[in-house]
């Protein structure tokens, strides 16, 4: 009677704390680059990795681009993101469901000027696709559009 009070106790202990744990985010790219021109790098995790055609881009990931370069990347949901010379963006949050376009997207301008047209995250939930630089964050529905940062904010 004992050893099936314990046996009861563990399973629904690690059935509540299982509950409790939130549901891990699948892992894989928020997109890749697409196209270049010049000096690219990504830097990740403390390493900064010359960049081409083909290189993910993952959250977290700053992607800088020299005096000569520019950078195009395409996001899973379609929003292509476009950085021009001595420029910082970093991809702070990318969040995409592929089989409901729905999801969230915040990058971040650090330096220089990009581009932008939004893709389905924008067509579905407008609101979810924000993109900040060092002195305001925009909040875009569905459009394209060009942001230029002054000066060095990383």
């Amino acid at each position: 009677m004992r050893i099936r009070f314990r046996l009861l106790f563990l399973a629904l202990a690690s059935g509540l704390w299982a509950a409790h744990v939130p549901a891990a985010e699948p892992a894989g790219p928020a997109g890749m680059v697409k196209t270049l021109q010049g000096s690219v790098t990504v830097e990740r995790a403390g390493q900064r990795i010359p960049a081409s055609a083909g290189t993910p881009v993952l959250v977290g990931d700053r992607v800088r681009t020299g005096h000569d370069g520019s950078v195009g990347i395409t996001l899973r949901d379609d929003t292509r993101l476009t950085a021009g010379p001595d420029s910082t963006l970093l991809i702070t949050e990318f969040r995409y469901n592929p089989n409901t376009s729905e999801g969230s997207l915040l990058a971040s301008l650090l330096k220089g000027t990009f581009s932008v047209i939004t893709g389905l995250i924008a067509k579905r939930s407008p609101e979810n696709v924000n993109f900040r630089t060092p002195t305001m964050t925009l909040g875009i529905r569905g459009t394209e559009f060009v942001v230029d940062v002054k000066g060095e904010a990383d």
